[in-house]
């Protein structure tokens, strides 16, 4: 069975293929059947590859797949080709599996918009290049994976084109993504050159048997990937683009937030531990940014009133743990996040997609009130992604996927209890900013009038990611709570252990931050309240710490006035000067054009004789 992998991006890729194909012939039905299926179909091959990997392992733990050879010149060689270890098979789980269920409910929440079909195709797109960068076994067919990504978010964050706002926020999201792309690019071939190869594992191989422990070749490499990092995973310095993302549909801001887009940063790195382990100044760079953005994104989601900024500044946030955990050693928790983090931030997006749909589109949370009874499937649901969001003990996927997280950060020695002191505010936030939205929304005096009714194509889907964002967490247990270790013990083969802790204490004073956001929240936020006063401190969080204004003067604008004053320099001078030859040679070329057939007839005549002087005379 393992011989289908290839099948596995495949099959969103041919579905991509056939809605493009055949836009404005087939039915809505039709292509809602495609687009779902096709990603549908990839979620079983993929479920049953894992089974039977799991069941009877392949020799050394690996399965490795080549599909084709790019190029062999010189002893240098780069292929496409697959590569399925514990690693990228649960990536390929989560990206197929959460990526259904958002199919799953699209096909309902997109019913009657304009280009129904595109959307699927475009989705449908994202998935198979998502695919692509977790499977691919070799640097080259990652990056092609990690560009087809930025290109399908373009399309999709700007899908709604007609409004010009849109279209902004499309490219923003990419120029910006672009310029973490370039020094990924860049680390690539510093990695080609030095190492002589681009397949992953002979290249971390390589590195660590070439360059010592902070070599300056090494940490300038990890230095170039992490660039390319955190673009993808918007963290900062490069996080503006993510918020402004939500000027796609709500199932595009699920999958580029929850299971696809922003974890490749984090799937990089996690790749190339290797290289990183060998630059600790990279790593800690790494933990660093991480602590960094999920305060600055708390902060930020608690000034927001539109209720999917919110969810984009807690990915932000979400998205720094995974790089906190990466940064402190503990590999397998940033994954274990990774896992949780996908079922509940998709489950928080399409509830709240849910709510929106019945509310003639309206994301403005003080807009809502009173939906706990008028919407009990969107409420139940958004509440349980909130509690698992908010780390809520006991009960909750995202507790024990967080404590793991901050369990190694504790384990790390002077710098990681900083950075733990860091993730333990950040819970405290969590809790207060997600709690409330969910008491502004759905208690209080009701402000908008509630239409139609949920079909199972909605219900479906948040049903299941509901039941994920409780007994997730199962997977992976502390020794506090029966010491279940599932996950780490899957991803042993190809991740270093993470320092286990023993100490109860930073379990229950974590726990405790999330309970005290939960209880402020409550304190502020059960009663009906109005928009908050826009004072100077509100107006700079809700700006998220005025980063746009900072780049648009520093970067924007001098490019633009550059732009302006260039445009009359003399590189178009030169160009303005051909354009006058070519027209004036044309001028009096058309004259020849005369439309009397005697001068044509002589000139035959002459071009005649001349060709035939020219050859006797040769």
């Amino acid at each position: 069975m393992r011989e289908l992998l290839w099948l596995i991006p495949l099959a969103p890729l041919l579905g991509s293929v056939c809605l493009m194909l055949g836009a404005g012939r087939l039915s809505a039905r039709a292509e809602a059947a495609i687009g779902a299926l096709s990603v549908g179909l990839a979620a079983i091959i993929a479920f049953t590859i894992a089974a039977g990997f799991l069941s009877n392992p392949p020799a050394g733990g690996v399965f490795q797949q080549t599909l084709w050879h790019w190029l062999d010149v010189g002893g240098f060689s780069a292929a496409i080709g697959l590569r399925l270890d514990p690693l990228s098979l649960v990536m390929m789980l989560v990206i197929t599996g959460i990526g259904f269920l958002i199919h799953l409910f699209s096909t309902e929440f997109m019913e009657g918009e304009e280009g129904y079909g595109r959307f699927f195709a475009y989705l449908n797109l994202f998935v198979a290049a998502m695919l692509l960068l977790v499977l691919a076994d070799d640097f080259l067919a990652l990056y092609i994976g990690w560009e087809g990504v930025g290109l399908c978010s373009y399309l999709l964050i700007g899908f709604w084109w007609r409004d010009p706002a849109n279209g902004l926020a499309a490219r923003k999201a990419f120029i910006v993504t672009r310029i973490g792309d370039t020094a990924f690019l860049i680390g690539l071939l510093l990695i080609a050159s030095r190492l002589g190869t681009l397949n992953i594992a002979g290249a971390m191989n390589n590195a660590t048997q070439t360059w010592q422990i902070g070599s300056p070749v090494a940490t300038l490499a990890a230095f170039l990937l992490l660039g390319g990092a955190v673009g993808k995973s918007a963290q900062l310095p490069l996080q503006t683009w993510l918020p402004d993302a939500m000027a796609g549909p709500t199932p595009v801001s699920a999958l580029i937030h929850a299971a696809t887009m922003v974890t490749a940063g984090v799937y990089l790195i996690a790749r190339t531990h290797a290289l990183f382990l060998l630059a600790p100044a990279a790593q800690l760079t790494v933990g660093v940014i991480g602590g960094a953005t999920l305060l600055l994104a708390g902060f930020s989601a608690l000034a927001q009133n539109d209720i999917k900024r919110i969810l984009a500044y807690s990915t932000m946030s979400q998205i720094g743990y995974m790089f906190l955990a990466l940064g402190v050693g503990a590999w397998s928790a940033a994954l274990f996040h990774l896992v949780t983090h996908a079922c509940f931030k998709a489950l928080l997006f399409l509830s709240a997609g849910a709510v929106t749909m019945r509310l003639h589109h309206e994301q403005n949370i003080f807009k809502m009130g009173g939906l706990a009874r008028r919407l009990p499937v969107a409420f139940w649901s958004f509440l349980i992604g909130s509690a698992a969001l908010a780390a809520l003990p006991l009960i909750t996927a995202g507790f024990y996927s967080k404590e793991a997280i901050l369990s190694g950060a504790w384990a790390d020695g002077s710098s990681g209890r900083v950075l733990w002191i860091a993730g333990v505010f950040g819970a405290f936030l969590t809790g207060l900013y997600i709690f409330r939205a969910v008491f502004i929304a759905f208690f209080g005096e009701a402000h908008t009038e509630v239409s139609g009714s949920y079909g199972w194509r909605v219900i479906v889907p948040l049903t299941v990611l509901s039941v994920l964002s409780v007994l997730g967490g199962l997977i992976e247990l502390p020794p506090a709570f029966g010491h279940v270790t599932l996950l780490s013990n899957l991803l042993a083969p190809v991740l270093p252990a993470t320092k286990e802790v023993t100490d109860i204490t930073p379990l229950l004073l974590a726990s405790l931050a999330g309970i005290s956001g939960i209880a402020l929240a409550a304190v502020f936020y059960w009663r009906p309240t109005r928009p908050p006063a826009e004072t100077a401190l509100w107006r700079f969080w809700h700006a998220a710490a005025g980063f746009d204004w900072l780049y648009d003067r520093l970067l924007v604008r001098p490019v633009l006035w550059a732009a302006r004053v260039g445009g009359d320099d003399v590189i178009d001078s030169v160009y303005d000067g051909i354009v006058w030859v070519t027209r004036a040679v044309h001028q009096q070329v058309r004259r020849t054009q005369s439309g009397r057939v005697r001068f044509y007839t002589a000139g035959l005549a002459i071009g005649s004789i001349s060709l035939i002087a020219i050859a006797l005379l040769r």
